[in-house]
C-alpha cells in the first residue's frame, strides 16, 4: 500500500521553510518516498501577514484547507505548530494516520502570557529578556514580519482541553529536549490515548527540530 503524505507545521516566528526544509527533512521524505505538505501558518513565511488580532482567529483553517484534498496524512508538528496539529486532529481525528509533536508539552492546555515576546518584538533590543530576544532574531532571520507575528501571539485563542486531547486517536509521538521549558512532557503524554515519549539529552526547545535523534525517532515512528 502506498504510504500516505506528510504535513508539516512549523513553530512561530519561524516558517516551512527555516524548519524543514534547510535541516533536510523535506529532502529525507522525499528520499523514502513520501509526499510532504509543508504549510506556513497565517503571519508566517509566505502566508499573508495580516496586523490584526483579530484575523487570525482561525490559524487552523490556512491548514486544514492546504490538506484538504488528502484522505488521511501523517503529521508532524514543532511548537506552535504542533498545537494547530492537535486542534486540527481532535476535531478530525480520522483525518491523522500517525502524528509527531515535537517541543510541547503540557502548556498545550494553557494560555502563556505572550507579553515578553511582544516586548521584544516591539521594542529596542533588551539583553535582560532572552526569551523574548530569541524570538526576535528568529524572525528576523527567517524574513517575518513582527508586527504580524504581534498579531499572531495576541489572536483570539482558547487552550486546548483534557476533552480535546482524549478525542485524538491515533499514535502520538512527543519529542521534546530536556532542555526544553515547554516540558516535561510526561503529562501531556498521560492525556493522550495512544502516545509515546522521546526525551532528547541535552537539547533546548530550538535544537528540537535540526537534532539527528529527532529525525531519526520520527521517521521510525512515520514508518510505523
Amino acid at each position: 500500500m502506498e504510504a500516505c503524505p506528510v504535513l508539516f507545521v512549523h513553530g512561530f516566528a519561524s516558517s516551512a521553510e527555516h524548519n524543514w526544509r534547510r535541516p533536510g527533512w523535506l529532502d529525507l521524505l522525499a528520499e523514502a518516498g513520501r509526499e510532504t505538505v509543508a504549510v506556513d501558518l497565517l503571519g508566517h513565511g509566505r502566508a499573508s501577514r495580516p496586523v490584526c488580532p483579530a484575523d487570525y482567529s482561525s490559524v487552523e483553517a490556512r491548514v486544514a484547507e492546504a490538506i484538504s484534498g488528502y484522505e488521511q496524512l501523517d503529521a508532524v508538528g514543532f511548537s506552535a505548530g504542533a498545537q494547530v496539529l492537535l486542534r486540527l486532529a481532535a476535531t478530525q481525528p480520522r483525518q491523522f494516520r500517525r502524528i509527531a509533536l515535537l517541543g510541547v508539552g503540557p502548556g498545550v492546555l494553557a494560555r502563556g502570557d505572550p507579553e515578553p515576546i511582544v516586548a521584544a518584538l516591539e521594542g529596542e533590543m533588551d539583553p535582560e529578556n532572552i526569551h523574548g530576544m530569541v524570538y526576535r532574531r528568529l524572525a528576523d532571520g527567517s524574513g517575518n514580519d513582527r508586527a504580524a507575528l504581534v498579531a499572531f501571539l495576541r489572536r483570539p485563542y482558547q487552550p486546548l482541553t483534557v476533552a480535546d486531547l482524549a478525542r485524538i486517536s491515533c499514535p502520538v509521538l512527543v519529542v521534546l529536549g530536556d532542555k526544553d521549558p515547554a516540558g516535561p512532557g510526561e503529562p501531556l503524554v498521560a492525556r493522550l490515548p495512544d502516545a509515546q515519549l522521546v526525551t532528547l539529552r541535552g537539547v533546548d526547545h530550538h535544537g528540537t527540530p535540526s537534532d539527528v535523534r529527532c529525525m531519526q525517532a520520527v521517521l521510525r515512528f512515520l514508518d510505523g
